[in-house]
């Protein structure tokens, strides 16, 4: 399938013939889900923690005698029926990370590409380099009308980085960091010719 190629300067580069295996599969939503879940899985910290019974300060006297009180028996004040008791079965450090198969993250990612393209929010960029000034950046993606975007590149050029990483919803990513989640979490994406090539060459 044709896609036309644009530039920083909002002219138009010729055209690219981007794989239908990748860019026009039917998406599929169920699959991003999964692919989503298990990255944002792996992002937590697990470092949550609560002291459960044995883990409390306190002392471990029986507070009172077993029998005769009127009261229900208590074992200990560490109990979690007392102030400053153990947390029962409370959360502990651990990791948050399962597997998913290979097959399944591939396919969710080609699922992301496809909807993009199929809501019209792909855009074919002739190369992605900058002078390293921000400010002259900004008015280039405000002649472009680009608010959300994620801009995929094979070798993203570090003058290009550099002037668009203090960017309110911009994002680069090179093709190997090409992820579900962050194309799903910007409304435009941007893939330059290289990058093209470098999805085609990962995901074949």
């Amino acid at each position: 399938m044709q896609a036309m190629v644009m530039t920083l300067e909002n002219t138009q580069a010729g055209e690219i013939d981007l794989p239908e295996a990748l860019f026009a599969a039917a998406p599929r939503a169920d699959v991003m889900a999964r692919v989503v879940h298990w990255q944002l899985a792996k992002r937590r910290a697990g470092t949550h923690k609560a002291k459960g019974l044995s883990e409390v300060s306190g002392t471990t006297k029986k507070p009172y005698r077993q029998k005769g009180t009127g009261r229900a028996r208590q074992g200990s004040l560490r109990a979690p029926q007392f102030r400053t008791g153990g947390v029962v079965h409370g959360p502990v450090v651990r990791s948050h990370e399962y597997g998913l198969p290979k097959k399944v993250r591939r396919l969710g990612l080609i699922s992301a590409l496809s909807q993009k393209q199929a809501e019209g929010k792909l855009v074919v960029l002739d190369a992605a380099t900058a002078a390293g000034r921000t400010r002259e950046l900004r008015q280039r993606f405000d002649v472009l009308g680009w608010r959300s975007a994620l801009v995929i590149d094979h070798a993203v050029d570090q003058g290009f980085f550099r002037a668009s990483r203090n960017l309110e919803g911009i994002d680069v990513l090179p093709t190997i960091g090409a992820n579900v989640y962050d194309i799903l979490n910007h409304d435009l994406l941007v893939i330059t010719r290289a990058g093209v090539a470098g999805l085609t060459e990962r995901l074949s």
